[in-house]
């Protein structure tokens, strides 16, 4: 294909993934206002399984393809790049408390899907059973939002706070600015990776470290352009729900997911365990921890992630 051709795409597809990302968080955020559910638990449910669908949509196709590497990586590399790239830069541009109420289980399911994954990988492999545990800590994740959710709704009725108004027109058109800024995130996410992919490739680059690294970053593009839209409309809650909930379900939904479609036992490459698996754990305490035990983020944290990035993104390449 004609590098100009390829060129073209790669940008329309950032063009897309940027345009989506603003109507996309538009919409859930008045589907939190209008629901009366908080922005924390819409971040940390739509808006953190819509933005994941790239991550297992690759790992998916990686995996019926043939590509375990790939898929493998990309399910983990999303969570390293979400943690210490995305969230690095929302905590370093927007320090914030959080509340605890709705943060503590979710950050401590999140911390505990590392540990998991990371324990049961060792041998290589990772078979359907242990792949069910990773699993019941996603239900454990569901559940609780929806349990939140309605708390929350029935705290609304009873004390009767204004929502958003909203008219037939006003709902069809917020939804489906919802609906289409999706849609753009991921047309324009597969775009980046379809073409950047192809370039990489052509250099010679393993699979594994396309996977944590060039793919990993591109479909965790949905986060980070609707982490960046955040910022800018000053909506720390939903930015990091969103990162946190994207995170739980990486670990917990995508690789038990994939096991089960390669045939029981899903192969896991020695760089996965050894270098992936770890940075990843460690760049998740890093994040977690500091909230967990005060109740806020801080600024150092985003430098402290930031760097630990830079620098596993520094020994993949050695």
């Amino acid at each position: 294909m004609n590098l100009a051709v390829v060129i073209f795409l790669f940008l329309l597809g950032l063009l897309l993934i940027v345009k989506g990302g603003d109507w996309f968080l538009d919409g859930a955020v008045w589907i939190a206002e209008a629901s009366g559910i908080p922005r924390f638990i819409v971040g940390a449910t739509v808006v953190s399984v819509a933005t994941t669908l790239p991550e297992l949509t690759v790992s998916v196709t990686g995996v019926l393809e043939g590509e375990i590497d790939l898929a493998v990586g990309n399910a983990v590399g999303s969570v390293t790049a979400n943690i210490g790239l995305i969230l690095g830069i929302s905590v370093l541009c927007m320090p914030s408390a959080v509340n605890r109420g709705q943060f503590t289980l979710k950050a401590v399911l999140m911390l505990c899907g590392a540990v998991l994954l990371t324990i049961l990988c060792q041998d290589g492999s990772l078979p359907l059973f242990s792949g069910l545990l990773l699993f019941a800590i996603f239900a454990l994740y569901l559940g609780n939002n929806i349990y939140d959710a309605k708390v929350s709704m029935a705290a609304d009725r009873d004390s009767g706070p204004r929502r958003r108004a909203a008219s037939h027109r006003k709902m069809v058109s917020k939804l489906g600015m919802f609906a289409l800024g999706l849609a753009g995130i991921i047309i324009g996410s597969q775009l980046l990776i379809d073409y950047g992919s192809a370039l990489a490739l052509k250099l010679g680059v393993p699979a594994s470290i396309i996977g944590v690294t060039l793919v990993a970053v591109g479909t965790s593009l949905p986060e980070l352009v609707t982490t960046l839209t955040a910022i800018a409309k000053k909506e720390a809650s939903m930015s990091i729900g969103n990162i946190v909930g994207a995170n739980v379900i990486d670990l917990t939904m995508i690789l038990p997911v994939c096991s089960a479609i390669s045939g029981g036992s899903l192969a896991i490459g020695r760089q996965t365990t050894e270098l992936d698996l770890p940075v990843c754990l460690v760049v998740g305490v890093v994040a977690m921890l500091p909230p967990l035990v005060t109740g806020r983020f801080y600024r150092w944290q985003g430098f402290a992630l930031l760097g630990l990035y830079v620098g596993y993104l520094a020994l993949l390449m050695t």
